[in-house]
């Protein structure tokens, strides 16, 4: 019996042999809307289900198949779905998942956009949203109900890194009879698969880490086959149409060949920066799972291979030394997203979580003057200059 591949060797090889495609040792790009039917019979056997085949690029492709081989065999999953965004991803799932009348359980701390779907969106339709502290998942057993269908969490949170306890989680959300939704975007499968965990479905952005380059918008769902297919076939092809193009996916194929590369580079870099950071006397506070300060650095030691890239911090002045600290960067680029090559810094309170009222971030843990820095794969030594250069120096230092 063949012992399993290893992680970069089913990134670069799952499900593809050259000898079948002409030899072309690069995955074809199938640029088409439809399919050709070897027969009238053959099509409707396909649309009944009863054959398999591609019908229409807005349900499944030759090249998207692929991308959705590789990202299920990364998980640990039984399948995969490319969607055309992160969004798309979480849409998806949600809208096929829930009805009015049922409940959603959340973390305190959710992306931006996520948060204003669930609570601007999902709510206009009936379904309740329940904001939960997760770190301790006791939280989550005291309010869970009949009513509760998913539990839906990042881990790391999106921006204030907060972790939630994956296995915990999933059983209490289990005895409930609720299923269990990841977002994976921070982590990506390199360092977390929330499925052998005991998550149900991973959702990820494509669009950071597992594209890599910054130059394309994706996002992927994992789960088991039925899971997929349903998501598939109601909240992709019906209820959003958020259908990833193929030259997109052939785009993420090419980023995954480089994940494991790329995630040990700038998880090695990002510990460099984030002891820097804690050590800095104008730097207030450093939210890292790598750092043994870091209040849930047992959680991280325990579920995530690597720390990760991410860092969240404040420098003492609050917002306004913040702002003045960003605009001091020369070689650090002021861009949200993260996962790129390029080091990215941004202010979340006015930008990927501005859709959170003031109010609702104090009360959500993400603060006026949070920063979020995503550690890109620049020399380190330039990232930690161009940091030390930016950030303001304490009065005492300043008169030296």
């Amino acid at each position: 019996m063949n012992s399993p591949k290893g992680f970069a060797t089913r990134a670069i090889h799952h499900a593809y042999d050259p000898q079948q495609n002409e030899g072309a040792l690069t995955p074809p790009l199938h640029l088409t809307s439809t399919f050709a039917f070897e027969t009238a019979e053959a099509g409707g056997e396909m649309f009944a289900g009863e054959r398999q085949g591609h019908i229409y690029s807005r349900i499944s492709n030759p090249t998207c198949d692929l991308l959705e081989s590789r990202i299920a065999t990364l998980e640990g999953a039984e399948a995969g779905l490319a969607l055309s965004s992160g969004m798309g991803a979480i849409t998806a799932v949600l809208w096929t998942l829930l009805s009015p009348g049922d409940e959603v359980i959340v973390d305190k701390t959710l992306y931006g956009c996520t948060f204003a779907f669930m609570r601007h969106g999902l709510e206009k339709w009936g379904v309740t949203i329940t904001h939960v502290d997760m770190t301790d998942p006791e939280n989550l057993r005291a309010v869970i109900s009949e009513q509760t269908r998913v539990v839906y969490f990042e881990t790391p949170a999106n921006p204030n890194m907060r972790l939630v306890d994956i296995a915990a989680t999933a059983a209490i959300a289990h005895e409930a009879g609720a299923q269990v939704v990841v977002d994976n975007t921070y982590a990506t499968p390199f360092l977390t698969r929330p499925i052998e965990l005991g998550a149900d479905l991973v959702v990820h952005s494509a669009t950071k880490y597992l594209g890599g380059h910054g130059d394309v918008v994706a996002g992927l769902v994992a789960g088991t086959t039925e899971q997929i297919t349903e998501i598939r076939l109601v909240g992709m092809k019906d209820m959003t149409g958020a259908v990833m193009a193929p030259f997109n996916a052939m785009l993420i194929l090419r980023g995954l060949k480089t994940l494991s590369l790329r995630m040990e580079r700038h998880c090695v870099s990002a510990q460099i920066a984030a002891d820097y950071l804690q050590n800095h006397p104008s730097v207030r506070a450093v939210h890292f799972p790598g750092l043994e300060s870091f209040a849930q650095h047992a959680l991280a030691t325990r579920q995530m291979s690597k720390p990760g890239a991410m860092i969240a911090f404040e420098v003492d002045g609050g917002m306004a030394a913040g702002v003045e600290f960003m605009n001091n960067l020369n070689m650090i680029q002021r861009a949200v997203s993260l996962g790129d090559a390029e080091t990215l810094i941004q202010h979340p309170a006015s930008m990927t979580h501005s859709t959170y009222t003031p109010e609702e971030r104090a009360e959500h843990g993400i603060s006026d003057g949070l920063i979020r820095l995503s550690v890109g794969l620049e020399d380190v030594a330039d990232i930690i200059a161009d940091l030390d250069q930016a950030l303001p120096r304490p009065l005492h230092h300043a008169a030296e």
